[in-house]
C-alpha cells in the first residue's frame, strides 16, 4: 500500500491537513494562504514616522549647535556624538514598538536583525572594503572610479551583508509571513548597519561637530534604511512566489547600484553651494527625499501587487 506524503506549507513548514491551497506553485496552510496578499497599513507607519521624526530631530540639533557658542570638546564631544549615532535607531525602534500593536512582529526578531546588521558592518564589511580592497587608496582618483567603486565594491559588499542578515535568519521562519515583512526587516538590518557606520564615524573623528555631524548621521541612516527596504521588497516577493533563480541576484545588483549612485550623489550635494562652500543641509534634504520616495514607491508596489493577487485568488 502506498502512503502519500502530506504537503508542507512553504511558510511554516507544517503538514497541511485537509485541502491543499496552492499559489504560484507553492503549497500553503489555510492561515498563511489568507495572508498571501495581506496589506497591513500599520506596517508602513514606523518607517514613515522614522523619516519625518529623524529629519525634525536633526534640524533641531543642528540649529541649536549653530546657536550655542560653547561647544563640547574631547571625550565629551565623542560621548555626545555616540549618543547622536544611536538616535536614528532609537526613533525607529520606538515608533515600531508603539505602532506594531495592530500587526505585531516578534520584537526579538526585529532587534536581532538590527544587531546582526551592526555586527556585520563592523566585523565583515569594514575589513573587506577598507583593508582588503583598500578603497581609500584609489576610490577618489576620478569620477568614474568613484562611481564604479561605490557600486561594485562598497555597494555590493554592504548590500549583500544586509541581505544576508535577513535572508539567512528571519526569512526562514514562519514569522516572515507577509510580503511587507521584507521591508520591515530589511529596514531594521539597514538601520543596524548604518548605526555601526555612524559609531565608527564618530570614533575615528574623535567626535563630530554637532551641526554637520548630526546631519551626516541622519543621511547615513536614511540612505541605508532605503537601500535595505528595496532588497526587502525583493525578498518579500521571493518568499511567497516562485520568482526564479535570478530574482534575488537581480535585486541585489539593483540595490548595490542604488547604493553606489545615491551615496555618490549624497556626497556631492553638500558641495553645490559653490562659492558658499560646504552645505550639509543639501545632503539631508536629498536623503529625506530619497527615503520618502523609496518607501512610498515600495508600499505602492506592494498594494498594487496584493490587489492583483487577491483578484487572481477570487477568480480561482
Amino acid at each position: 500500500m502506498t502512503v502519500s506524503t502530506p504537503s508542507i506549507c512553504c511558510i511554516c513548514d507544517t503538514p497541511i491537513e485537509g485541502e491543499v491551497r496552492t499559489f504560484a506553485g507553492r503549497d500553503y496552510c489555510a492561515r498563511h494562504y489568507q495572508r498571501i496578499a495581506h496589506d497591513s497599513r500599520s506596517a508602513r507607519l514606523p518607517i514613515l514616522y522614522e523619516i519625518g521624526a529623524l529629519v525634525v530631530f536633526t534640524a533641531i540639533v543642528a540649529l541649536l549647535a549653530s546657536a550655542v557658542t560653547i561647544a563640547p570638546a574631547g571625550p565629551i564631544l565623542v560621548a555626545v556624538g555616540l549618543v547622536l549615532a544611536l538616535v536614528p535607531a532609537a526613533i525607529w525602534m520606538t515608533a515600531f514598538y508603539r505602532l506594531d500593536r495592530f500587526e505585531p512582529e516578534p520584537k526579538h526578531y526585529v532587534l536581532g536583525v538590527f544587531v546582526l546588521g551592526a555586527v556585520l558592518a563592523e566585523a565583515i564589511a569594514h575589513p573587506i572594503i577598507y583593508d582588503f580592497f583598500q578603497v581609500r587608496l584609489w576610490l577618489y582618483e576620478s569620477t568614474l572610479t568613484h562611481i564604479l567603486g561605490s557600486i561594485l565594491v562598497i555597494g555590493m559588499v554592504q548590500e549583500f551583508l544586509k541581505y544576508a542578515a535577513v535572508r539567512y535568519t528571519v526569512f526562514q521562519t514562519a514569522e516572515f509571513d507577509e510580503q511587507v515583512d521584507g521591508i520591515i526587516y530589511g529596514a531594521a538590518a539597514g538601520l543596524g548597519f548604518a548605526t555601526m557606520l555612524n559609531i565608527r564615524y564618530v570614533v575615528e573623528n574623535d567626535g563630530v561637530a554637532l551641526g554637520v555631524g548630526v546631519i551626516q548621521i541622519a543621511v547615513t541612516a536614511l540612505a541605508h534604511a532605503s537601500f535595505s527596504g528595496v532588497m526587502g521588497y525583493f525578498m518579500g516577493r521571493a518568499k511567497f512566489e516562485s520568482m526564479g533563480p535570478f530574482w534575488l541576484p537581480m535585486g541585489l545588483l539593483l540595490v548595490a547600484t542604488l547604493n553606489g549612485l545615491v551615496s555618490y550623489m549624497l556626497r556631492q550635494l553638500p558641495l553645490l553651494g559653490g562659492g558658499f562652500g560646504f552645505n550639509a543641509w543639501y545632503g539631508l534634504v536629498g536623503a529625506a527625499i530619497v527615503a520618502g520616495v523609496t518607501f512610498f514607491a515600495l508600499f505602492t508596489l506592494i498594494r498594487r501587487h496584493n490587489a492583483a493577487i487577491l483578484a487572481q485568488l477570487r477568480a480561482s
